[in-house]
């Protein structure tokens, strides 16, 4: 067994349970050791039913009453419900579809309850809690325990067996960093790491762990930041490009002026462009404050010089959306560009006649998605390519694109606000360009942070707003039942939101595990008003423009870190009405209540940035889930910022010292476990 063998070769993991790990795109043995919990549940002693808190997660050691227990069936759940009770207080039990806990629970008997625990109607109940009899939980006393995000049919202990079996057989006891960086930054070894964060025993030694595996995670990456950068600054090009009067036209044209943050970056572009040296740009700004208007202007200005530009975009409804705007721009401003749309879903007949024009010279603005860098395309004469809020970064993006053209310009937008002192490592091999200013007359978006009690009122105004003709999101962070416990999945959602508004909307829903045609449907179906609530992951945070969508609801907001909230809270707020954001926080926790409350402060997405890097720490690891901006196996760019700025000051000095050869076998197992290449899959 080595790390690319299948998961078949693990023992206990057959055809059928191979499946279900496809499923969480777990392919190989590499893909299983780096699945590491998303959780670890700390067993504390268990509270009285008087002394438990009435909302967040509660364990609550309790006697089975004398008392009828409700056995019935509603829709296609079996329900079975009782109440537990101390003095004045009443905690109401449901579990679906487990009717033989009728036989278990017998008036009399001790057991220890874990679960979330939330008012409705007044009333505080618990649905589906863990169960263990009093002598059971003792055994986990102060003990930590792995959560993993599952699929159904796995468990965490099935899991944690086959880690075990992997751990085995596994050579691990080779060490990818010279001794004096282990002994210097007081790093365990790599066998440790993966051992402890699959089977802890305390929060501190999961923590060690961790810091080893994003310490060389984020060395590596710095270090083909760095090298690539060397390389970049010298791509000149051949023909450089001439500034025209066709930008100004159009400038002079537009019915609004651009903001100074939007001229100020518009004449960074033009200089790169006119240039000798290939640009590598990228330009950060929040939803709204006037990236696309600046694609445009480079784009005009490539084909005015009698060449191509290309704008990418991650899914195929934006880059429709884009090629529309584009289109609907052209006629009304007369400019001189021909576009063209090259998206994956298109017949073999429309691509090859689109391939033929795109040869040819007859387009030269290439709106699509990752379809524009296929093999099967052939540019005439490629000068630009423009990326559009992509959903992962990599150093060597620039190689692949840059080989369809003659060292072509680079230029990158990011919607995700990111505090400079990490723009500065992350993108090193990029120039910065900032737009921190909103453009004139844009509603700013109300946001509202409440707990889960607030639920109903929330539905309530969701049905005003849909009465109006209005649209509304709601997101979730899993996409089924049992991938973690106590939180709201997509599937169960969706359906209880259609019962609950009936024939007054229609309800449908949205995940990564989809099929790509099913997802461009579903976005095309919402896009077109077809749908009138969506009910997503996180998968909608980047990939849809819907101005008529006014509200934006946010289940178990704490599991997010503000930066990616920020960014979905960016999915609303696009026309001309009042749009709304509605977080709900399912842990009561002070420090989790402090950081969400920021939202409700700020709209800033720089600010909340920066707050976010400040609040979280390492010890956030436990359950704050990282932005898909970053897709580092291991590191979050804000939980582990002190160590990335640890490892890029790191990078520079062995750079410096010319001794990046040492750590070859770091750069060759990073490429290979964690793959810094760009992922232009759609979402």
């Amino acid at each position: 067994m080595d790390w690319n063998s299948d998961l078949t070769s693990v023992k206990g993991i057959g055809e059928k349970t191979v499946e279900l790990f496809h499923k969480m795109e777990l392919y190989t043995v590499r893909d299983l050791l780096y699945y590491f919990p998303r959780d670890y549940e700390k067993f504390e002693e268990p509270n009285t039913i008087l002394n438990c808190n009435n909302s967040g997660i509660v364990t609550i050691h309790a006697k089975i009453p004398y008392q009828n227990m409700e056995l019935r069936k509603a829709g296609r759940k079996v329900l079975f419900k009782f109440y537990l009770s101390e003095g004045d207080k009443r905690i109401d039990i449901t579990y679906f579809n487990m009717a033989f806990l009728k036989n278990i629970f017998l008036p009399g008997q001790e057991y220890v309850f874990r679960g979330k625990i939330e008012e409705k109607r007044g009333r505080l109940s618990m649905e589906q809690p863990k169960y263990y009899k009093s002598e059971e939980y003792a055994n986990f006393l102060n003990t930590l325990q792995p959560i993993y995000s599952l699929t159904k049919g796995l468990t965490s202990n099935f899991i944690q067996k086959a880690v075990k079996e992997i751990l085995k057989q596994i050579p691990l006891e080779e060490e990818l960093l010279p001794e004096y960086i282990v002994e210097k930054y007081q790093l365990c070894t790599r066998r440790e790491a993966f051992e402890t964060l699959h089977f802890p025993k305390m929060e501190e030694d999961v923590l060690n762990a961790r810091r080893r595996l994003v310490f060389e995670e984020f060395l590596a990456f710095c270090i083909n930041v760095k090298l690539q950068k060397s390389t970049d600054m010298n791509l000149t090009v051949v023909n450089p490009l001439l500034r025209t009067a066709a930008t100004e036209r159009l400038l002079e044209q537009l019915p609004y002026k651009l903001t100074n943050a939007q001229l100020k970056a518009w004449e960074q572009i033009e200089n790169d462009m006119a240039g000798d040296y290939a640009m590598n740009r990228m330009i950060q700004g929040d939803v709204g404050s006037g990236k696309t208007i600046l694609a445009v202007l480079a784009l005009i200005m490539a084909a005015s010089n009698g060449r191509q530009g290309a704008f990418m975009a991650p899914t195929e409804v934006l880059a429709k959306q884009h090629y529309d705007s584009i289109i609907e721009m052209k006629d009304k401003y007369h400019l001189d560009i021909k576009p063209i749309l090259l998206v994956g879903s298109m017949t073999a007949k429309e691509k090859r006649r689109a391939y033929e024009r795109i040869e040819m010279g007859l387009a030269n603005v290439i709106v699509g998605t990752h379809a524009l860098i296929q093999g099967g395309v052939t540019y005439y004469d490629l000068a630009l390519v423009i990326t559009d809020e992509q959903h992962r970064f990599g150093v060597r993006q620039r190689q692949r694109l840059q080989e369809k053209g003659d060292n072509t310009h680079i230029l990158v937008m990011s919607a995700t606000p990111i505090p400079r002192t990490l723009a500065i490592v992350l993108f090193g091999d990029l120039h910065l360009s900032v737009l921190d200013e909103m453009p004139v007359g844009r509603l700013p978006i109300k946001n509202c942070v409440v707990n889960t009690s607030y639920r109903e009122k929330a539905y309530q105004f969701m049905q005003k707003e849909i009465d109006a003709g209005h649209q509304v999101y709601c997101i979730c962070p899993m996409v089924e039942a049992g991938e973690m416990e106590n939180l709201e999945n997509v599937e169960d959602y969706a359906e209880k939101l259609q019962e609950h508004f009936g024939s007054k909307a229609r309800v449908s829903y949205l995940h990564g595990k989809m099929r790509p045609a099913l997802k461009n449907q579903i976005m095309e179906d919402f896009a077109a008003k077809n749908i009138d609530v969506l009910v997503s992951t996180t998968v909608i945070e980047v990939g849809i423009n819907v101005p008529n969508a006014t509200v934006m609801m946010v289940e178990n907001a704490e599991r997010f870190g503000l930066a990616q909230l920020h960014q979905l809270r960016g999915r609303v707020g696009r026309g001309k009405d009042q749009s709304y954001c509605i977080f709900i926080n399912g842990n009561q926790n002070n420090k989790t209540t402090e950081r969400l409350e920021l939202l409700n402060k700020s709209n800033d997405g720089f600010y909340l940035a920066n707050e976010d890097m400040r609040l979280r720490g390492p010890g956030d690891i436990f359950g704050i889930r990282q932005s898909g901006e970053f897709a580092f196996r291991v590191g979050d760019i804000y939980n582990d910022s002190g160590i990335l700025l640890e490892t890029a000051a790191l990078a520079d000095e062995i750079i410096l010292a010319e001794s990046t050869k040492i750590l070859f076998p770091l750069l060759e197992t990073f490429r290979a476990e964690v793959g810094n290449e760009v992922d232009f899959r759609s979402i």
